[in-house]
């Protein structure tokens, strides 16, 4: 009899174990904890897919005569500054390595964009068609880049706010479920907002 009531009682505190972790956000940290890296790593995808299109860009660039040297070295340079940082979906519980990871990618965008400008003052660049069609490639994935970074925004935000809210903050603090650093950058609405050209201006 006593061994009945043992398991009992023994199945019945795992019961309640069980009902207070689901009450209290166990299973919402499991499931935004796997979404903010799986969006993490989309923005990872997004961002390596535009430093593939640099080296193209730059080749292409490069065969203008007298073409601005100082701003094809700005971003030669910031692309290989951001491509030797580590990308990994585990960089966003690193508020340090996220930030300067942002701060690199802050730079390939405005050298990019300084790029884009000075293109301008080159009318056979611009009549170009395989740098029209980069550019066109760079537009698309700029424009990928900030829907995936405002989706990780997104799903960091509702961590955080279930990392920080009573009851869920219990459980956060007994599974040390930390909130995670968000996305931030100087300047974010111009380095987020694609390069644009004009290619029909005279």
């Amino acid at each position: 009899m006593r061994t009945f009531v043992t398991r009992l009682l023994h199945w019945v505190g795992i019961g309640l174990l069980v009902t207070s972790l689901v009450g209290c956000g166990y299973n919402d940290f499991q499931r935004l904890d796997e979404a903010s890296k799986s969006a993490w790593s989309e923005v990872l995808n997004q961002y390596q897919r535009r430093a593939d299109l640099i080296p193209n860009i730059v080749a292409t660039v490069k065969g203008e005569a007298n073409f601005e040297q100082e701003t094809l070295t700005r971003v030669i340079e910031a692309r290989s500054k951001a491509t030797s940082i580590q990308l990994t979906p585990e960089m966003v519980n690193d508020p340090a390595a996220m930030q300067k990871f942002q701060a690199a990618q802050g730079e390939v965008s405005s050298a990019l964009s300084r790029l884009m400008v000075v293109v301008e003052q080159y009318p056979n660049l611009k009549a170009n068609q395989g740098f029209s069609d980069l550019r066109v490639q760079l537009e698309g994935t700029e424009n990928r880049i900030t829907v995936a970074r405002n989706r990780y925004i997104q799903t960091i935000q509702e961590y955080n706010v279930l990392a920080r809210s009573f009851p869920s903050n219990l459980t956060a603090m007994v599974f040390s479920y930390a909130p995670k650093a968000n996305f931030q950058v100087e300047n974010e609405a111009a380095i987020s907002a694609p390069p644009t050209v004009d290619f029909n201006k005279p």
